[in-house]
């Protein structure tokens, strides 16, 4: 039996869509596994004394992972140990949080060079993306 959908694609979404896409996604995924989805969005900043950010990780746990999103760090901050205190307290805060894991990305022009330095191995490469450049995973055991 064919049955006619009316689809809609747009770049502002009700959030009832929203909602009704994740909830119905988590709960499929619940069933599908037997165990509750337990994420939590997990967020580090760095300020200076005059309250100015000067970077910042976010990501969220789920599933005994750490997923983190953005790590950014202000120019003026480079090279100040600061990249790898953020990235160290959000993983302390995973392991807090039961996490076993942590995965990430970035680009070849971004900083692929400082997540060994904190640990992290590469298990993911995909040419390309962005056209001339590649986006690299990393993965790393924290337990």
């Amino acid at each position: 039996m064919t049955q006619n959908f009316i689809l809609s694609v747009t770049d502002t979404p009700a959030p009832a869509d929203l909602a009704g896409v994740f909830d119905g996604l988590r709960a499929y995924n619940e069933a599908s596994l037997g165990r509750p989805y337990d994420r939590r969005d997990l967020v580090a900043v760095a300020r200076d004394a005059d309250g100015t950010l000067k970077g910042g990780l976010v990501g969220y746990t789920n599933w005994d992972w750490l997923y983190v999103d953005l790590l950014w760090v202000d120019d003026s901050t480079r090279g100040s140990g600061l990249g790898g205190r953020l990235l160290a307290e959000a993983e302390a805060e995973a392991k807090t949080r039961g996490c076993r894991w942590s995965r990430l990305y970035t680009y070849d022009f971004q900083a692929p060079g400082f997540y060994p330095k904190q640990g992290y191995q590469v298990w993911a490469e995909m040419e390309g993306y962005p056209p001339g450049h590649k986006q690299i995973w990393f993965r790393k055991e924290l337990a």
